[in-house]
């Protein structure tokens, strides 16, 4: 969801709540708004203590990774798929790798926070072999 998006259905949300029911209408959305945060930060904080637990870069299957990813997928929809933190690569764009047993890897590329690209290489693969897989979105 946009955060924009977000905190303006909290400001209706609470506009709706006093229009509604006066003072105790706000307290209730405020308390609702609240609820939704707490909700958010406990599912940040149990994919990080997951994705902590695990060898920083290390994936069971990349192969099975770079199936699984999405152009616009953020940080905290592609950590549950690895359950481990990604080895960071570059700074612009934001690149991360992972690696499985076999020695294959997904380099994942993050622009604004979302995935703008992705791809695998496979070890078998020369260093002058292209990578498989899209590195943009299919509707481009």
């Amino acid at each position: 969801m946009n955060a924009n998006l977000g905190w303006g259905l909290a400001v209706v949300a609470i506009a709706v709540g006093y229009s509604v029911y006066g003072w105790p209408g706000v307290a209730l959305a405020l308390t609702v708004i609240v609820f939704w945060l707490l909700l958010q930060f406990s599912r940040a904080m149990r994919v990080m203590r997951v994705a902590g637990q695990a060898p920083v870069g290390q994936v069971d299957s990349a192969v099975m990774l770079h199936s699984k990813m999405r152009t616009g997928m953020r940080l905290m929809d592609v950590l549950p798929l690895t359950r481990s933190l990604g080895e960071k690569v570059s700074d612009d764009p934001e690149t991360f790798v992972w690696r499985d047993p076999s020695g294959a890897s997904v380099r994942v590329e993050l622009r604004g926070g979302r995935c703008t690209a992705w791809s695998l290489q496979r070890p078998d693969a020369g260093p002058d072999a292209p990578a498989v897989g899209p590195v943009a979105s299919p509707a481009e």
